[in-house]
């Protein structure tokens, strides 16, 4: 399994009134994770949409917090394919302040049409490109 990095800052506004990153907010950094190791990839979200008319979206998440990030923290993300499936993608993702981890996340996608918002296959360049 390959694993993706991804770097992001804490701003005052991922923060709560103690300087901690609010505990949603990884879910938020997760997602950017995500999209930045599609991209790394070589896929074009709004692409895919318009050409294949389908897109991903989340169907389950479950984050475990292990240490706090405060103000100012560079973070790194990491993402995971756990496993690829005809229609969805399950990810482990995890963010991490130089050697301390802050967060573990299972997060699992799912492809679906645009217009019907039901379950549809990953179109075959996609799952070629994220199957590296």
């Amino acid at each position: 399994m390959s694993i993706f990095n991804w770097n992001v800052r804490v701003y005052y506004e991922d923060t709560d009134a103690g300087g901690i990153v609010f505990y949603a907010n990884y879910l938020k950094f997760f997602e950017r994770a995500r999209t930045e190791w599609l991209r790394a990839s070589g896929v074009n979200q709004q692409q895919m949409a318009q050409e294949h008319e389908v897109m991903f979206v989340v169907k389950s998440t479950a984050v475990d917090y292990h240490s706090p990030a405060k103000l100012d923290d560079e973070l790194k993300l990491t993402v995971v394919v756990e496993k690829l499936g005809r229609a969805s993608v399950q990810f482990v993702q995890e963010a991490w302040c130089g050697d301390r981890l802050l967060a573990t996340g299972k997060i699992k996608v799912g492809c679906v049409g645009v217009n019907t918002l039901r379950p549809a296959p990953i179109p075959d360049v996609v799952l070629a490109k994220i199957s590296v």
